[in-house]
């Protein structure tokens, strides 16, 4: 009997290590702290790879990879792991999104109630010898407003260890129906109203484009003085030089960081040296339960995917027999693009994805390319914590509702998505079809046709049907030294609304969408990255 090999090159917990040897058919090989070239001499021998954060799993790695079947996560992020290599290869890549929600969870909270007690200050104290009941008075939690940026499930977890604690909840997330939180006792709140009312923030967002730095100087401004800040998300969500500042002026009462820019961070970090800012070492993920956790999650996903028996939290590509997936593999890719450009474009809190499928998909089960509108809508802002196999439960949990309506009639494209997304400001509508060389295409925006390629940095803009908007756009791109690859037009009728699509080589200063926004005739403008 052949062996499936497995080398496991990160120390994973023996409950995880037990699952896998369990399995006669497997042969696993534990090889920690192997350097880069070491790694790649024995990689051709194994079908899985297992690792957390120490191995580099690199597109070195990958192409030295000859039978490698799978690589398994235990951890949240995938960013050590090449996952265009890896899916070009047709490895799959997996994580452990659900492992360590209850550690991060309770780690969070815990700042918060060190913060309304000084807890760490009283202790340095009493270490030194000295008695201070006056100096360290703190607050009581009961009655006070926590406000939760993220309410996926860590942000839900600490909402819910507050609630037992008599505290007000509000929340902030895009994606989260106001049905869905107000079954859970939770207010959705605007990020303005969350800054102006809360004594206690805490930060369970991704760390991205739109994210960072997104507490800085112009939020910190709107908070009550009595407030304190956590972060157990990323370093960088809070801007640490406005944050220093903050503290420093005592304009806030506090804050407590497990994460920063730099890790660790310098030595003459100012954070370090305010006696009202409480900071530790990444520990959100660090309790002997949460490592367990992700080696058991990890094991059995990878135990699984090798055995046939399915494929959970894969990163890069939902499981398909060969000929389905020849089929589908565009209107995948398809659903992706149209996704992200659509979730992208949409405001407001999501309450409904519908989705309808014509044409040559009506033949197939097109639950794949579903998950990866899924995944391409919510993966913007979630980030780590979505892939293409999860992204229908996440969903869920936010009370999306998910409609797919297969279509016999025949319409104005052969083959055709259409996603419908539906908000509490909003219903927007996208079309997506594929090219005579089956390359993504949108072909519609609510009522407005056009001809766009969903793909790397896109200007959208909405505008009036009047002259000179062309012209306006061309000439701020232009000025900033950025070259339009494709564009494309379209107007509801003349004299109405229009839209404009605008691909472009490079990055897209804000100064210029700033000024494109005040530009006369233009009524929307939006850098999307799809």
């Amino acid at each position: 009997m052949t062996k499936i090999r497995i080398l496991v090159s990160d120390k994973l917990a023996e409950e995880g290590l037990s699952i896998l040897r369990e399995n006669d058919i497997f042969e696993v090989d534990c090889k920690y702290d192997l350097k880069p070239d070491a790694l790649k001499a024995i990689i051709a021998d194994y079908d899985a790879l297992i690792v957390r954060s120490g191995t580099q799993v690199t597109a070195d790695i990958i192409s030295a990879a000859t039978r490698l079947k799978v690589v398994g996560r235990a951890g949240v992020g995938l960013d050590n792991v090449d996952l265009k290599a890896a899916t070009q290869k047709g490895i799959i890549a997996m994580n452990t999104p659900g492992g360590n929600t209850t550690s991060t969870a309770e780690h969070a909270f815990s700042l918060i109630m060190a913060l309304a007690r000084n807890i760490p200050q009283a202790h340095g104290s009493m270490k030194t010898g000295k008695w201070e009941r006056n100096k360290f008075q703190g607050v009581e939690l009961y009655g006070k407003t926590l406000g939760v940026i993220g309410l996926g499930r860590i942000g839900s977890t600490v909402a819910k260890f507050a609630q037992g604690f008599g505290m007000n909840i509000k929340a902030y997330d895009p994606f989260l129906s106001a049905e869905m939180a107000a079954r859970r006792g939770i207010a959705v709140s605007p990020l303005e109203e969350i800054f102006r009312t809360s004594d206690f923030i805490t930060i369970h967002v991704p760390k991205t484009d739109e994210t960072k730095g997104m507490i800085s100087d112009k939020e910190i401004a709107l908070m009550k003085k009595s407030v304190r800040l956590v972060n157990c998300a990323r370093g960088g969500i809070i801007d640490e030089g406005a944050l220093a500042r903050a503290l420093e002026s005592k304009r806030i009462a506090g804050a407590a960081l497990d994460v920063f820019d730099d890790e660790p961070p310098p030595a003459d970090s100012p954070l370090l040296k305010f006696d009202n800012c409480i900071v530790t070492p990444h520990l959100g993920a660090s309790t002997a339960e949460a490592q367990v956790n992700v080696a058991i999650e990890v094991a059995q996903s990878v135990r699984d995917a090798l055995l046939g028996k399915g494929i959970r939290n894969a990163a890069n590509f939902p499981s398909l027999d060969e000929e389905s997936y020849k089929i589908l593999e565009p209107y995948i890719d398809l659903g992706d693009k149209l996704g992200k450009f659509a979730g992208q474009l949409v405001h407001g809190g999501i309450s409904a994805l519908k989705i309808s499928y014509s044409g040559i998909l009506t033949k197939y089960n097109v639950l794949p390319v579903t998950m990866a509108i899924a995944h391409g809508v919510l993966k913007p802002i979630l980030v780590d914590n979505i892939n293409a196999v999860n992204s229908l439960d996440i969903a869920k949990e936010r009370g999306i509702d998910l409609q797919e309506i297969l279509s016999n009639s025949e319409g104005e494209y052969v083959n055709c998505v259409v996603l419908q997304i539906v908000t509490d400001k909003e219903t927007l509508e996208v079309w997506g079809t594929l090219s005579p060389n089956k390359k993504p295409r949108i072909v519609k925006v609510n009522n407005v046709y056009v001809e766009a390629v969903p793909s790397g940095t896109i200007l959208f803009i909405r505008n009036n049907d009047v002259p000179g908007i062309v012209g306006a756009v061309g000439v701020a791109l232009g000025n900033a030294g950025i070259n339009i690859a494709y564009i494309t037009f379209g107007r509801e009728k003349e004299g109405a609304t229009a839209v404009s699509v605008v691909n472009v080589d490079g990055e897209i200063p804000a100064a210029v969408v700033d000024g494109l926004r005040q530009t006369a005739g233009i009524q929307f403008v939006k850098v999307l990255k799809v």
